[in-house]
């Protein structure tokens, strides 16, 4: 049974983007929907687009040339061929009702992105964890291999301050989004799968669709294409074992015996790693300036990515990824003041709340000094329903919790369901910790700055608003340690 999105038809045949005509993006501010902007805008299409609020994104998607309104109404869509929306927006935006009622032709985010990119040598990077990151080194790799990819990424690639572009080379790199199923459209030549877990449960139900999804994903590589997977995930394991039994091109990485490409060794060097790679009987050395093992494991798929999956030389990819900055709200370093380091991170899930949580412990640890501050935003109420133990044992090597009322995005409030499902199992956990909970944002800002001393890392944690918090944690320890430089 393949994966069925009741609202679109994923298995539609992606019409060329040269014959959509005027395009209007629905919630164009979004990661995801001002990629797609870019893109467009880069290939000479009409644009608009509108958003609930103005922000700095819509302000740039202007400055390209897209007209962009803030608010929805349905006279946004005078003049428009074509509409684009992602599975974020209702079927009740006036917008989308509108352009239904018109006889509009409708497309997801997914489609569009896939009609941009077709006819090009298509890399699609899927994963629980590890998505986007992977998708900004491959992409930061071939650009300093001088391949000039095209590229659409649902974070902002630092060293080349967007999150798409339309490039010269052969490559067109796409991070592809499993939440909706919609990452069965790209048909790409290469399809990188970083990891298989439970997640999006509100959407897939089970484990086990997720894992079918996953598969359905790998099977629209193409004929004599590459997958890609993590042999340290149980879930990537199974599906290349399963690839590889159907006698598809399989190539898989770990640190763990087994692994085609293997992290034979690896350690910190400051906030960067320095691994040894073992490929093929050779030994390769791979340096990042990006902290974290799971930062080590989404550059061995990127490297494998390019170099099996593309062709292009190992040495130029592991130059390119050496030079890899990192993707903004990945372990992003915000500021430091008074010898207190505030960084922003995006994750949202158990493993990625882990994997971050274990990097910043291992900088404080190695440091001699200090403590592990965060403040964390659960993000859906379905997944902090399904998963609050998880967070609670993620989130347990901190020395300070601070968490905030769930973000519900999509969905709508749950009874029962609050950040205390989280806090409650952290509490009872062994070890000593501060966990607060029920702070609103000016009170937890309070919490961590009256707290931070020197030698101390505050996490901004998660995939809402809470990354407007770094900004007055950093003011606020600018004001208690007057004087020092941020």
């Amino acid at each position: 049974m393949g994966v069925t999105n009741s609202r679109f038809d994923l298995t539609a045949p992606v019409p060329p983007w040269d014959g959509l005509g005027a395009v209007h993006l629905v919630a164009i501010g979004g990661a995801g929907m001002s990629a797609v902007a870019r893109l467009f805008l880069a290939r000479g299409v009409p644009v608009s687009g509108s958003d609930v609020r103005d922000s700095p994104v819509l302000a740039t998607l202007r400055g390209l040339g897209a007209v962009v309104h803030v608010g929805h109404d349905p006279a946004h869509l005078a003049g428009v061929d074509t509409v684009v929306v992602s599975s974020a927006v209702p079927e009740d935006n006036v917008e989308l009702a509108a352009a239904r009622a018109a006889g509009l032709r409708i497309l997801h985010r997914s489609q569009a992105l896939a009609a941009l990119a077709a006819g090009s040598r298509g890399v699609a990077v899927a994963g629980a964890n590890g998505k986007t990151t992977t998708t900004s080194m491959l992409t930061v790799a071939l650009v300093l291999a001088g391949e000039d990819p095209s590229f659409a990424c649902g974070g902002e690639v630092a060293q080349l301050s967007t999150n798409a572009a339309v490039g010269t080379g052969e490559a067109f790199v796409v991070e592809a989004d499993e939440s909706d199923g919609s990452f069965v459209v790209y048909r790409p030549d290469v399809g990188v799968v970083t990891s298989v877990q439970p997640d999006h449960l509100d959407f897939f139900g089970t484990a086990e669709a997720v894992e079918d999804a996953y598969a359905e994903f790998a099977a629209t590589i193409r004929e004599g294409g590459l997958l890609v997977a993590c042999s340290d995930d149980a879930g990537a394991r199974r599906l290349a074992e399963a690839r590889r039994a159907a006698g598809r091109r399989v190539v898989t990485y770990g640190a763990l015996v087994g692994a085609d490409l293997r992290v034979v060794a690896s350690e910190p060097t400051g906030l960067g790693t320095r691994s040894t790679l073992r490929w093929r009987d050779h030994d390769h050395e791979l340096t990042l300036t990006v902290p974290g093992h799971h930062n080590v494991l989404d550059a061995c798929a990127a490297f494998l990515a390019a170099t099996e999956g593309l062709g292009v030389p190992p040495e130029a990819v592991l130059a390119g990824l050496a030079g890899f900055v990192g993707t903004r709200r990945r372990f992003e370093v915000r500021g430091e003041v008074g010898e207190v380091t505030v960084v922003d991170d995006y994750a949202h899930n158990p493993a990625k709340v882990a994997a971050v949580v274990d990097t910043a412990r291992g900088v404080v640890d190695r440091a001699g000094r200090g403590r592990l501050r965060l403040v964390f935003q659960p993000h859906l109420y379905s997944r902090t329903r399904d998963f609050a133990t998880d967070f609670a044992a993620a989130l347990a090597p901190a020395d300070h919790v601070v968490l905030l009322d769930v973000y519900g995005a999509r969905e709508a409030p749950m009874a029962g369901v609050g950040s205390e499902l989280v806090g409650a199992p952290l509490r009872a956990l062994p070890g000593e910790r501060r966990v607060e909970v029920g702070l609103d944002r000016d009170a937890a800002v309070a919490s961590l700055v009256e707290a931070a001393a020197p030698g101390d890392l505050l996490l901004t944690v998660g995939a809402g608003d809470v990354t407007a918090l770094a900004e007055p944690v950093l003011e606020g320890l600018a004001r208690r340690f007057r004087g020092a430089d941020r």
